[in-house]
């Protein structure tokens, strides 16, 4: 469990299918609430944001001309956006656009060269001729196009359109075989810079006899190109992405969450709006860098015309402070501030002091020493020296980085995501699903909730890193803080609440759930120093005072387990059994309870046998394979040599076995993943339906009740309307709909790269409707139970045109043994009919 507040979120990179034979097809896939790449205008509640490039959907209704719309009213915040005017299925604009066919030849684009870190061909020279060709095949962008050199032969890639630009032009070189030709007019200091070029258009050929309707189609898209182009002129003299994106985050926070900022929070924090451009983007340059001091000498970016009088403007409005000399520094911050001296300068002021030291002393046994001096009293013009060299240090100031980084907690509620996210979205790196944001209830209910919020997630911070350091000390002083609260505030959850409120995600956003995560931490911390009755006590604390909560099973094991460890075991039998008795315990943990008490409770303890023992015990199928292993320490993962002779894990051997004399079967090792990729692409209608208050950021990869019992019950008409259509046999139909519609998508649990359509359809037809649809009315019910544990191998095979089998495979080498929550979904899907078994891979015994 980590809570940095500043981590970077990961993201797998989509593939896409090449372009589409349509002509619009790139078009036309695009949904009418999508954001345009350009110039898009986000307004919330009626006040314009500037534009950002995102791909959420939230809006739901649209006006024929293309310009989306909402109704706002007290009870609901929905954010409004200006989407581009997009052409329906075979259907063409009426196009005005005067210009003639042979205007266009010949015309040139001043446009840009983006993406410069993929490219191979670091160096450019000014005037350097260059091609514009298609990459249909690109892996992030179906619509790229690639700059290429062409005094080199055609061999350099120098890199890409930009990719709203790409939308427009890909289809006229597909379709109408423009050629492009031009030079770069400008060759930019840093390599990985946007790159200026001038390209004209050098040949026309549309298809046919040059119909009216290819016409239109052709002035449509190259109009479409010219105001792409237009705009980014417009754009790179005003204000930058980066800038355009911080004033969207701002005012949506402030827009949304007003009632968390007390009012010279919110004068503070409106204030941002009417600073210089440069003051802005020197703010948000440095608020995004690691910190906390940046010397002077060091700010220099091409967008910022006067950093200078930025840095003056920002500390007058009190968004950063300065070092000073005139007050002795605090200790923590000289020292930082010497880490910005390089190592010669360091050297020059050793040097300066008369300090012996050699040339080869590594940096920080320099600061060491220089630290060591001032503290000494030797060297008072310490501060002064350092400043001397930096020219200047300035931080961002404890009240900017307090509120910014509330801010950023709000608008992405969690702790995983930072503004980062609006570059990978920018760069085409991500997109986000298309859904509607309904927002009639707030999560945090006032300001206290918040800072208690804040409160919990510092000490949880602390108490990660205090376990990284081994500071046990401060563990316990976290443990000891986190007790104190929950003991305080009870949060007793009564049934009748549960069933009347369906927003239970909410109580992840209190400081009562984060505490009892620590308090989490410092159980397991405890049970490894076999201070068993501390996390007795810890345990029994957690569920008085928890009542309704999905971690009850982990907890009632964790408690049966440990008073057995004192000796205790009559009781922690009856805390077995009596967690067998609670609706919240599922999964692995209660399968793990329940053979703890065929275990603890045989006689004399217990004379009657339980009803599920029988359920428990089944045998669940066995096949053995033997291999030449490469190793057989413990501790290691096995390994093997396969039947190529190439080193392979247990389950590639395994897959080998099941493809030739297991019986020919295909197959993939992607354990949970190709089973929550099929549950999103089946049920991703579902996932991202209209649904009150679960999608709240447009950087969601799925709604925040998806690991709440509320995922199931709020869409349960919806979800058995759905699943009665897998179970009759559209399982196939939804998946190629749902590949085609939404591929490269960011979703939860969904791996474009890993798994291709063909495989999926492969799964889908073998595994068959009535067994996927129990599947994923399991998932929709338990998402957070169910999500793990999965067989390690799918396995399918085809007999004929209308006959096929698939087979769930959980593979274990020679030291492994089932977990209780792999045991959990074996049985499981035993009930569900589908065909399961163990390979067990040992070594082959020696002669």
């Amino acid at each position: 469990m980590k809570f940095s507040p500043k981590s970077k979120v990961q993201i797998h990179t989509p593939v896409l299918e090449p372009l589409g034979n349509s002509l619009f097809d790139n078009i036309v896939q695009d949904s009418i609430h999508r954001l345009s790449d350009c110039g898009a205008s986000v307004e919330v509640n009626g006040s314009n944001l500037c534009g950002s490039v995102l791909n959420s959907k939230s809006v739901t209704e649209t006006d024929i001309d293309g310009r989306s719309k909402n109704t706002v009213n007290s009870d609901r915040t929905d954010i409004n956006v200006d989407a581009p005017s997009l052409l329906l299925k075979n259907e063409v604009p009426e196009c005005d656009f005067a210009m003639s066919m042979d205007d266009i030849s010949g015309t040139i684009l001043e446009t840009f060269i983006v993406g410069r870190r993929f490219s191979n061909e670091k160096e450019l020279n000014f005037g350097e001729n260059i091609i514009l060709v298609r990459d249909p095949h690109n892996a992030k962008d179906p619509n790229a196009i690639e700059v290429i050199s062409s005094d080199t032969g055609y061999s350099k890639v120098l890199g890409f359109l930009p990719r709203e630009l790409a939308r427009y032009l890909s289809p006229l070189i597909d379709k109408c075989c423009l050629r492009f030709e031009g030079q770069v007019t400008s060759v930019p200091e840093c390599s990985f810079d946007i790159v200026p070029i001038q390209v004209s258009c050098r040949k026309i050929v549309l298809d046919g006899n040059k119909e009216n309707n290819s016409i239109n189609c052709f002035r449509y898209l190259w109009k479409n190109a010219l105001q792409v182009i237009e705009s980014a002129k417009k754009s790179s003299t005003s204000t930058t992405k980066y800038q355009q994106n911080f004033c969207v985050f701002v005012q949506e926070v402030l827009g949304n969450n007003s009632h968390l900022f007390a009012d010279d929070e919110k004068d503070f924090m409106e204030s941002f709006n009417s600073l210089s451009d440069d003051s802005q983007r020197l703010f948000i340059r440095l608020y995004t860098r690691k910190g906390p001091w940046f010397r002077m000498s060091s700010i220099s970016y091409p967008e910022i015309l006067d950093p200078q009088k930025a840095v003056e403007e920002l500390s007058e409005k009190g968004y950063t402070c300065s070092f000073e000399v005139k007050s002795k520094p605090h200790d923590d911050d000289l020292s930082r501030i010497v880490n910005l001296l390089t190592v010669a300068e360091l050297h020059e002021i050793m040097c300066t002091l008369k300090k012996n030291c050699s040339f080869g002393t590594r940096k920080q046994d320099l600061i060491a020493s220089l630290l060591s001096i001032y503290k000494e009293g030797f060297c008072s013009r310490l501060p002064g020296m350092i400043l001397d060299k930096t020219c200047g240090c300035i931080s961002i100031s404890s009240k900017a980085e307090a509120l910014f980084w509330r801010a950023e907690r709000l608008f992405f509620l969690n702790g995983e995501q930072d503004l980062s996210a609006f570059l990978l979205v920018d760069l085409g790196i991500v997109k986000y699903p298309a859904y509607n944001c309904i927002i009639t209830e707030q999560i945090f209910l006032g300001c206290d909730d918040l800072l208690a919020y804040e409160e919990a997630i510092e000490v949880a911070q602390m108490i990660d890193e205090s376990l990284d350091e081994n500071n046990n000390e401060l563990v316990l002083r976290c443990i000891k803080i986190a007790q104190s609260h929950i003991s305080s505030t009870p949060m007793k959850i009564t049934e009748s609440s549960i069933s009347k409120s369906v927003v239970s995600f909410h109580f992840s956003f209190s400081a009562s759930w984060v505490y009892s995560k620590v308090i989490l931490l410092g159980i397991s911390f405890l049970e490894r120093e076999r201070r068993y009755n501390d996390a007795i006590y810890l345990l029994k604390q957690l569920l008085e005072c928890f009542t309704f909560n999905g971690r009850r099973g982990y907890w009632m094991l964790r408690l049966s387990v440990d008073l057995e460890h004192i000796g205790c075991h009559d009781e922690s039998l009856s805390v077995a059994e009596n967690g067998l008795l609670d609706p919240w315990v599922r999964a692995g943990s209660r399968m793990a309870l329940q053979r703890r008490v065929l275990r603890l409770g045989k006689p004399p303890r217990r004379w009657k046998i339980p009803d599920f023992a029988k359920s428990v015990k089944r045998k669940i199928n066995e096949v053995h394979v033997l291999g030449r292993p490469l190793n057989s320490e413990t501790g290691t993962k096995s390994r093997f040599y396969g039947e190529d002779g190439e080193q392979c894990g247990v389950e590639e051997l395994a897959l080998q076995y099941y493809a030739g004399e297991g019986g020919g079967w295909k197959g993939v090792h992607t354990e949970s993943g190709i089973w929550l990729t099929i549950f999103g692409l089946l049920m991703w209608d579902v996932m991202f339906s209209d649904v009150p208050n679960v999608f709240r950021t447009r950087f969601q990869t799925a709604p925040l009740d998806l690991e709440t019992d509320s995922f199931y019950l709020v869409r349960k008409d919806q979800i058995e309307s759905h699943l009665k259509k897998i179970h009759d046999g559209m399982a196939e139909e939804i998946l190629i709909t749902s590949w085609q519609s939404h591929q490269g998508t960011a979703c939860r649990g969904v791996n474009w790269d890993r798994l291709t359509l063909s495989d999926l359809r492969a799964a889908v037809g073998c595994i068959g409707g009535p067994c996927l649809a129990l599947f994923c009315r399991h998932l929709a019910q338990d998402y957070r139970s169910w999500s793990s544990g999965m067989p390690d191998l799918l396995l399918w095979r085809f007999h004929d045109e209308y006959r096929a089998e698939a087979k769930l495979v959980e593979v274990k080498g020679p030291r492994d043994r089932l977990s209780e929550q792999q045991r959990a979904w074996l049985l499981l899907l035993m009930d569900c009919g589908f065909n399961t078994e163990v390979c067990k891979v040992s070594p082959e015994p020696t002669p």
